[in-house]
């Protein structure tokens, strides 16, 4: 498995691959642009070029895009679906640009609206604008914890979208196991771990896993409140860390922490202790 941090980019990209070297990152995830904002600035040829020369020389790979905050791709209000359809198109083009493979969104709350059009809503938006965008950038769906209106916080309903997506080689998944957690998806358990690798597989199928968000969850099991903690700090635990890591059908995995930073050693910290994980000790396995 291939560690790594979601990498900040303020200041410019030619900052995150010196980050990411610090932290000891073999993978990372960035924003392309300011992502409280829906306006982006257009890359120059030489931030693009040191970028993807720096990335190279670091050996980081895979590198990982993540969709801004504001888009809602499941909203019902039409304004806002129009703007944030346009965003992932950016942000897809962006991805291309960068030479990135994957774009990793969200899904999106529903509002007042019903489940179904909901998912069928997401499912339509990408399916825009794969044909606006033709560069070959995986969008990979991230489960939600299910918090307030939000879709995607089960398998099925990511299934749902996925269904619908005509450009099958384009789509895929990625997992936070924090989101999983408070969605009530056991991962502190080695039963609640193999029940839910069985019903991701069952559903959509681990080949279309391509990425875990490696976050423990400061909220108990099926809380539906989305916190995310220091590893082993919260509910899924240091053993609940260990046999995920160690998991034959998931430690191919490239996986990526978006753990919170109290302080400047918390990166540091969250890096050691998964590392330290690897190997240490014979988990069962299906």
């Amino acid at each position: 498995m291939r560690f790594g941090f979601h990498i900040s980019i303020a200041g410019g990209f030619h900052r995150v691959a010196e980050r990411a070297r610090r932290l000891g990152c073999q993978t990372i995830q960035i924003f392309s642009h300011n992502p409280r904002q829906w306006k982006s600035s257009s890359f120059t040829e030489d931030e693009v070029k040191m970028f993807k020369e720096d990335i190279e020389k670091e050996e980081i790979y895979p590198v990982f895009v993540h969709m801004p905050y504001l888009p809602n791709l499941a909203s019902p209000e039409e304004n806002l679906y129009s703007k944030s359809v346009e965003s992932l198109c950016q942000d897809l083009i962006r991805t291309g640009i960068l030479a990135i493979p994957y774009l990793v969104i969200h899904l999106g709350s529903r509002g007042n609206s019903d489940e179904g059009e909901a998912l069928a809503r997401i499912s339509r938006a990408i399916n825009e604008v794969f044909v606006r965008v033709r560069n070959g950038v995986i969008v990979l769906l991230e489960n939600t914890a299910g918090q307030g209106t939000e879709v995607g916080y089960t398998f099925s309903q990511i299934k749902a979208i996925s269904d619908q997506v005509e450009d099958k080689n384009r789509i895929g998944v990625c997992l936070d196991t924090a989101h999983a957690f408070e969605a009530g998806y056991d991962l502190s358990r080695e039963k609640g771990l193999e029940g839910t690798i069985e019903d991701f597989d069952r559903s959509i199928g681990l080949e279309k896993l391509y990425l875990i968000h490696l976050n423990d969850s400061k909220t108990p099991l099926g809380s539906r409140v989305d916190r995310h903690w220091h590893i082993g700090d919260g509910h899924i635990g240091l053993e609940g860390f260990r046999r995920i890591v160690n998991h034959r059908q998931l430690s191919h995995l490239p996986a990526v922490m978006e753990t919170p930073r109290q302080d400047d050693g918390d990166d540091s910290k969250n890096m050691s202790i998964i590392k330290g994980l690897i190997g240490t000790r014979k988990v069962n396995r299906i």
